[in-house]
């Protein structure tokens, strides 16, 4: 699976899709969304 808004690719797509794999996704998209907002309090 890959989510192309931050360039990350998981190759466990039956355990993403059962649940077991999906908190490495969310913990990447919120660091993400947690760089982005740091990014634009220093801007």
């Amino acid at each position: 699976m890959t989510d192309h808004r931050i360039g990350l690719t998981l190759h466990r797509l039956p355990e993403i899709l059962e649940g077991t794999g999906l908190g490495e996704l969310v913990d990447a998209l919120i660091a993400e969304d947690q760089a982005k907002r740091l990014a634009a309090m220093d801007a």
